[in-house]
């Protein structure tokens, strides 16, 4: 166990301010621009090869240590983007007070980019090589459904013999060894448009046909406990006096279980519109896989394991929300998340991470990469 004292918690203070403070708001291009360069500059002091993947929304980044005569590699799932728009420092700061540190994205996740670094920097400076090659992934749009980061998480994620994931831990400092699985469909009807008062029997309603689809989900979406159907968003028609050519709803779906995520998406594309004229496509717009929880993970016993000997009495449950390492864990890659350390209120004002915390995390992954059971 490595400790760490205090000069480095002050300069890891310091590094999670200057994250902080380089705001990286989900396709604020030239925002993002700049923590990358920050990024890679620090990426490459340490040693690492760092390779920077265009993006249509951010770059994506990809740094890799090298271990000669590794067996496979070790991935380290991040991002750099936040939720929060350019200029929101100035209503919430950078604020320290004793162990708790608040600030806009701190610990969705730049406190986990801190904890890599840290890691990785004791490692090269004590001569300590990883057990095997590690790469990191660092995905520009995860606030966004890593809608063009998932190519390269999947790409990437070849050839790996472990996944962790940086996201925030459990409020209450558990790792995250499942997560339910998200989608986002567009049911867009078209019908054909006419005068609902002069010609109306020469059109077709893709109103009402939306509505009569809407009440086909309600009344014959598959149902399971861990399925959940939300109509997030319904748009369509122009004026009362014409009858709507267009019209189209934004649907949610939520599930725990692979079986679930099947039978829910089959019934979407087996809808059918009810009205000679109309048409209707069902266009994915995001999709997350479910990672259900495996109980008998040899990864995540190796890092309770890890954590609890240096004193930090963690366990591991599965997250409600879902995140990148979805799409390695529904792959059955060995994948535990949470790494990142303790704190709460993502996405909310008011969030904070835990310094003692931040602290734990990089002594525990400086522990499990240097540790010969990961990945055999």
């Amino acid at each position: 166990m490595i400790v760490v004292d205090d000069a480095v918690i002050t300069r890891a203070l310091a590094r999670l301010r200057t994250l902080t403070e380089l705001e990286s708001p989900s396709g604020n291009s030239e925002c993002l621009a700049r923590l990358r360069d920050a990024l890679v500059l620090r990426w490459r002091e340490l040693g690492l090869d760092v390779t920077i993947v265009p993006g249509s929304v951010g770059d994506h980044l990809v740094a890799e240590w090298t271990v000669p005569e590794s067996d496979g590699h070790v991935m380290l799932v991040t991002h750099y983007d936040t939720v929060w728009p350019e200029g929101e420092l100035a209503r919430q700061p950078f604020v320290v007070e004793g162990d708790r540190v608040s600030g806009p994205g701190v610990v969705d996740m730049k406190s986990g980019l801190v904890a890599i670094e840290f890691a990785l920097a004791h490692l090269r400076h004590s001569g300590r090589s990883p057990t095997r090659s590690i790469r990191i992934v660092c995905i520009a749009d995860e606030e966004i459904s890593s809608i063009d980061g998932r190519r390269v998480i999947e790409a990437q994620a070849e050839g790996a013999v472990a996944v962790l994931g940086f996201e925030p831990a459990h409020p209450n400092g558990d790792f995250k060894n499942g997560r339910r699985g998200v989608a986002r469909l567009l049911l867009r009807v078209t019908g054909r448009a006419s005068h609902s008062g002069l010609a109306a029997a020469e059109g077709v309603s893709a109103v009402d046909e939306l509505v009569d689809l809407l009440m086909d989900v309600r009344r014959g979406a598959p149902q399971a406990e861990d399925a959940a159907i939300n109509i997030g968003r319904i748009n369509g028609g122009t004026r009362a006096n014409v009858v709507a050519g267009a019209a189209e709803a934004e649907v949610g779906l939520r599930f725990r279980e692979t079986s679930t995520e099947r039978s829910l998406l089959d019934f979407f594309r087996s809808l059918r519109v009810h009205r000679e004229g109309a048409s209707l496509e069902v266009v994915t717009l995001s999709h997350r896989p479910a990672w259900p929880e495996d109980p008998d993970s040899w990864l995540t016993k190796l890092v309770v394991t890890a954590a609890r000997a240096q004193g930090d009495d963690v366990s591991a449950k599965p997250a409600g929300g879902a995140g990148d390492t979805n799409f390695t864990g529904s792959r059955g890659l060995p994948t535990l998340d949470g790494l990142g350390p303790r704190g709460d209120h993502a996405h909310a004002v008011g969030e904070y991470v835990l310094l003692s915390s931040l602290a734990q995390r990089i002594s525990l992954l400086v522990e499990l990469l240097t540790n010969p059971d990961l990945g055999t």
